[in-house]
Protein backbone atom coordinates (compact mmCIF):
# COMPACT_ATOMS: atom_id res chain seq x y z
CA UNK A 1 0.00 0.00 0.00
CA UNK A 2 1.25 3.46 -0.89
CA UNK A 3 1.75 6.24 1.76
CA UNK A 4 -1.18 7.96 1.43
CA UNK A 5 -0.43 11.66 0.14
CA UNK A 6 -4.19 12.90 -1.82
CA UNK A 7 -6.85 14.86 -0.26
CA UNK A 8 -9.50 12.12 -1.20
CA UNK A 9 -7.69 8.55 0.30
CA UNK A 10 -7.39 10.94 3.74
CA UNK A 11 -10.78 11.75 3.95
CA UNK A 12 -11.70 8.10 2.93
CA UNK A 13 -9.41 7.21 5.96
CA UNK A 14 -10.70 9.80 8.51
CA UNK A 15 -14.50 8.86 7.78
CA UNK A 16 -13.70 5.39 8.03
CA UNK A 17 -12.51 5.84 11.51
CA UNK A 18 -13.72 6.43 14.56
CA UNK A 19 -10.88 5.79 17.46
CA UNK A 20 -7.54 7.47 17.33
CA UNK A 21 -4.56 6.58 19.93
CA UNK A 22 -1.84 9.20 20.37
CA UNK A 23 1.76 7.88 20.76
CA UNK A 24 3.42 10.53 22.77
CA UNK A 25 0.49 12.11 24.39
CA UNK A 26 1.39 15.57 26.61
CA UNK A 27 -0.52 17.02 29.72
CA UNK A 28 0.77 20.04 29.02
CA UNK A 29 -1.80 22.53 27.12
CA UNK A 30 0.96 23.92 24.77
CA UNK A 31 2.28 20.75 23.37
CA UNK A 32 1.05 19.99 20.12
CA UNK A 33 -0.11 16.36 20.88
CA UNK A 34 -2.99 18.06 23.65
CA UNK A 35 -3.89 20.48 20.97
CA UNK A 36 -4.35 18.89 18.19
CA UNK A 37 -6.03 15.99 20.28
CA UNK A 38 -8.61 18.62 21.56
CA UNK A 39 -9.62 19.57 17.93
CA UNK A 40 -9.75 15.96 16.47
CA UNK A 41 -11.75 14.86 18.86
CA UNK A 42 -14.32 17.72 18.09
CA UNK A 43 -14.84 15.43 15.36
CA UNK A 44 -16.14 12.91 17.27
CA UNK A 45 -13.23 10.56 17.56
CA UNK A 46 -13.05 8.23 20.22
CA UNK A 47 -9.48 9.14 21.72
CA UNK A 48 -7.06 7.13 23.65
CA UNK A 49 -3.30 8.94 25.08
CA UNK A 50 -0.48 7.01 25.39
CA UNK A 51 2.90 7.84 26.91
CA UNK A 52 5.00 5.82 29.58
CA UNK A 53 6.04 8.70 32.04
CA UNK A 54 2.20 9.82 32.34
CA UNK A 55 0.32 6.03 32.18
CA UNK A 56 -2.64 6.12 35.07
CA UNK A 57 -2.70 10.17 34.53
CA UNK A 58 -5.43 11.72 32.44
CA UNK A 59 -5.59 13.85 29.30
CA UNK A 60 -8.75 15.72 28.11
CA UNK A 61 -10.29 13.33 31.22
CA UNK A 62 -9.38 10.15 29.63
CA UNK A 63 -6.90 7.62 31.07
CA UNK A 64 -3.02 7.61 30.03
CA UNK A 65 -1.93 4.30 28.92
CA UNK A 66 2.10 3.02 29.59
CA UNK A 67 1.94 1.64 26.23
CA UNK A 68 -0.47 1.19 22.96
CA UNK A 69 -0.69 -2.76 23.67
CA UNK A 70 -2.68 -1.63 27.14
CA UNK A 71 -5.74 0.04 24.85
CA UNK A 72 -8.27 -2.24 25.33
CA UNK A 73 -10.21 -1.01 22.19
CA UNK A 74 -9.10 -1.48 18.53
CA UNK A 75 -7.70 1.48 16.86
CA UNK A 76 -7.90 2.73 13.87
CA UNK A 77 -5.35 5.48 14.26
CA UNK A 78 -2.44 5.82 15.44
CA UNK A 79 -1.13 9.78 15.85
CA UNK A 80 2.70 9.95 16.59
CA UNK A 81 3.94 12.87 18.86
CA UNK A 82 7.23 11.15 18.73
CA UNK A 83 10.56 12.18 17.39
CA UNK A 84 11.96 10.21 14.27
CA UNK A 85 14.51 8.32 16.19
CA UNK A 86 11.80 6.12 18.34
CA UNK A 87 9.91 5.38 14.70
CA UNK A 88 11.10 1.94 14.67
CA UNK A 89 9.77 1.80 18.45
CA UNK A 90 6.61 3.14 17.07
CA UNK A 91 6.22 0.47 14.67
CA UNK A 92 6.97 -2.83 16.52
CA UNK A 93 4.02 -1.48 18.97
CA UNK A 94 2.06 -0.52 16.25
CA UNK A 95 2.44 -3.97 14.38
CA UNK A 96 1.80 -6.00 17.66
CA UNK A 97 -1.49 -4.10 17.98
CA UNK A 98 -2.39 -4.03 14.36
CA UNK A 99 -3.51 -1.38 13.67
CA UNK A 100 -4.99 0.35 10.40
CA UNK A 101 -3.16 3.93 9.68
CA UNK A 102 -0.21 5.51 11.03
CA UNK A 103 -0.22 8.94 11.17
CA UNK A 104 3.27 10.71 11.57
CA UNK A 105 2.51 14.23 12.43
CA UNK A 106 4.96 16.81 10.72
CA UNK A 107 8.71 15.94 12.34
CA UNK A 108 8.15 12.89 13.60
CA UNK A 109 8.50 10.59 10.38
CA UNK A 110 11.02 8.47 9.42
CA UNK A 111 10.78 7.74 5.36
CA UNK A 112 12.41 4.37 6.17
CA UNK A 113 9.69 2.89 8.65
CA UNK A 114 6.53 4.61 6.74
CA UNK A 115 7.80 3.00 3.47
CA UNK A 116 8.25 -0.49 5.74
CA UNK A 117 4.85 -0.30 7.06
CA UNK A 118 3.13 1.31 3.84
CA UNK A 119 4.53 -2.26 2.26
CA UNK A 120 3.08 -4.13 4.85
CA UNK A 121 -0.64 -3.09 4.30
CA UNK A 122 -0.90 -0.28 7.06
CA UNK A 123 -2.54 2.80 5.69
CA UNK A 124 0.53 5.44 6.28
CA UNK A 125 -0.26 8.92 6.76
CA UNK A 126 3.30 11.78 6.57
CA UNK A 127 4.18 15.14 6.60
CA UNK A 128 0.38 15.87 7.62
CA UNK A 129 -1.30 17.40 10.68
CA UNK A 130 -4.33 15.23 11.73
CA UNK A 131 -5.76 18.55 12.95
CA UNK A 132 -5.58 20.44 9.88
CA UNK A 133 -6.88 17.47 8.01
CA UNK A 134 -9.72 17.23 9.98
CA UNK A 135 -10.20 20.77 9.47
CA UNK A 136 -10.21 20.72 6.03
CA UNK A 137 -11.93 17.32 5.06
CA UNK A 138 -14.57 16.72 7.47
Amino acid sequence: MPILRGDEELEKVLKGSRTVAVLGASTDPRKPSFFVSLVVRTYGFRMFFVNPDHAGEEILGERVYASLRDVPVDIDIVDVFRRPSAARDVAEEIRAKGCRTVWFQPGTEDMRVARELADEGFNVVVGRCMKVECRKLL
